[in-house]
């Protein structure tokens, strides 16, 4: 059984079938032409795991401080921000410092204990993982 196709019909199929398979071509080589890695990794973006009662937001304000934020940029071992060049390795371990430094907003309660900053160097995501511990907290009662 055959299908009846008239003759333009067939063209025109047969030129969107090269018009796709040229595109496609067209992207493969684009991406294997593209820049490799030299051009450095920007930061994507902070994720934070394991708080309950500190936000999110004051954690990563403060981890941004450190100059892991959005417009900073990684060339292999150096973090550039906007300002200065640092070390990564320095730049994690103060991102560790600011984030164990995050207070309960209103108070200046710092229940987090120990914080794990980690930047993965292909994507540029940051990952803090954050671990809240009320008992090492010393709270004064200031009324009498």
């Amino acid at each position: 059984m055959f299908i009846k196709i008239r003759r333009d019909t067939l063209i025109i199929l047969l030129l969107a079938f090269m018009l796709i398979l040229c595109g496609r071509l067209i992207t493969y080589v684009a991406y294997a032409s593209s820049a490799e890695v030299s051009d450095g990794v920007p930061i994507s973006g902070i994720i934070v795991k394991g708080n309950d009662i500190v936000p999110i937001d004051t954690i990563r304000a403060n981890v941004m401080q450190s100059g892991l934020r959005d417009g900073s940029v990684i060339y292999g071992d150096i973090l550039q921000t906007s300002i200065r060049e640092v070390s990564l390795l320095d730049a994690i371990e103060t991102a560790q410092d600011m984030a164990e430094r995050s207070t309960v907003p209103g108070t200046s309660v710092q229940p987090i204990s120990a914080a794990d900053v980690q930047v993965d160097k292909n994507t540029g995501i940051v990952t803090v993982t954050v671990i809240e511990d009320f008992s090492t907290v010393e709270m004064e009662n200031s009324t009498k």
